[in-house]
C-alpha cells in the first residue's frame, strides 16, 4: 500500500522539488497551495515525468485561513508524511525601521500555518501508525542576522514549535522532522522577499558559486521519512559547502 504524504507550499521551490522527490520515492502526493493552477501543471507533469508516480492531487490551499485547512483536512482520506514547507520572508530592515504588518504576515505563514496544518492532520497522522511531520524551518531560526529580525522571529517561534511537538507526541506512532536550510537559490523566495525587485533579489547569491537549490533540501526530506520507523531525525541543518553561518558566506 502506497504511503500518502502531503506537502505545503507545493506550488514552486522546494515544495514542489519535495512532491517531485517523494512521488519518485513511491508516495501518493497531494500537492497544496494558494496557486491551483500550478499546482494542476505540477500533477501532470510529475504523472508524465516520475516512472511508476501514484496517485497525485492538486489541492487549493491558504495556511493562513482555518476554512482552508479544515477543507484539506476534509478531503484527504489519510496521511502518513506531512511536510510543511509553506512560508517565506519578507524585507531586510533592521527593528527600528520594520514593517510589522510584514512580521505580522511571516508569522502567520510560518508559525501560525504550520500549527494550523499539523492539529488539523494531526488525527489521521496518529490513525496511520507510522506518521512524521517534517517541517521547513531556516537556519534563520537558530543564528540571528542583521535585518533578518523578522524572518529570524518567525522561523524561531517555528523551531520551537516543532521541539515542543516531538516532545508531546514521544507516545504516539509520529516522528517530528525540522530542516534548516541555508542559502537556497529557488525562482521565487528572494523575489518575494524583496518585493518583485529583481536587483534586490540577486543580491544574496551575487559571487556564491553553487548555492542550494529546491532538490538538495528535498533530498533531506527524502532521506528523513525514507528511515525506518524506529529512526527519527531530529534536525537537518543544511548549506552550501561556501557557507558557514547565515551571515558568513565566501564569495568570488
Amino acid at each position: 500500500m502506497r504511503k500518502t504524504a502531503i506537502v505545503t507550499g507545493a506550488s514552486s521551490g522546494i515544495g514542489a522539488a519535495t512532491a517531485r522527490r517523494l512521488a519518485a520515492e513511491g508516495f501518493n502526493v497531494v500537492l497544496a497551495a494558494r496557486r491551483r493552477d500550478r499546482l494542476d501543471a505540477l500533477a501532470r507533469e510529475i504523472a508524465e515525468t516520475v516512472p511508476g508516480a501514484g496517485k497525485i492531487a492538486p489541492l487549493t490551499l491558504d495556511v493562513t485561513s482555518q476554512e482552508s485547512v479544515d477543507a484539506l483536512a476534509e478531503a484527504v482520506a489519510g496521511c502518513h508524511v506531512l511536510v510543511n514547507n509553506a512560508g517565506g520572508a519578507l524585507g531586510l530592515d533592521p527593528v527600528a525601521t520594520a514593517d510589522l504588518r510584514e512580521w505580522q504576515a511571516m508569522y502567520d505563514s510560518n508559525v501560525l500555518g504550520l500549527v494550523r496544518v499539523t492539529q488539523a492532520l494531526l488525527p489521521k497522522l496518529i490513525e496511520s501508525g507510522d506518521g512524521h511531520v517534517v517541517n521547513i524551518t531556516s537556519l534563520a531560526g537558530h543564528v540571528p542576522y542583521e535585518g533578518g529580525g523578522g524572518y529570524n522571529a518567525a522561523k524561531f517561534a517555528a523551531y520551537a514549535v516543532n521541539d515542543v511537538l516531538r516532545l508531546e507526541l514521544v507516545a504516539e506512532p509520529v516522528r517530528v522532522t525540522e530542516i534548516a536550510p541555508g542559502l537556497v537559490k529557488t525562482e521565487e523566495f528572494s523575489l518575494v522577499r524583496f518585493h518583485g525587485d529583481e536587483e534586490k533579489a540577486a543580491k544574496p547569491y551575487e559571487g556564491v558559486p553553487e548555492p542550494l537549490v529546491a532538490d538538495d533540501v528535498a533530498d533531506c526530506v527524502a532521506w528523513a521519512v525514507t528511515r525506518p520507523p524506529h529512526v527519527n531525525i531530529d534536525r537537518i541543518d543544511v548549506q552550501p559547502r561556501v557557507q558557514a553561518a547565515p551571515h558568513k558566506l565566501h564569495r568570488e
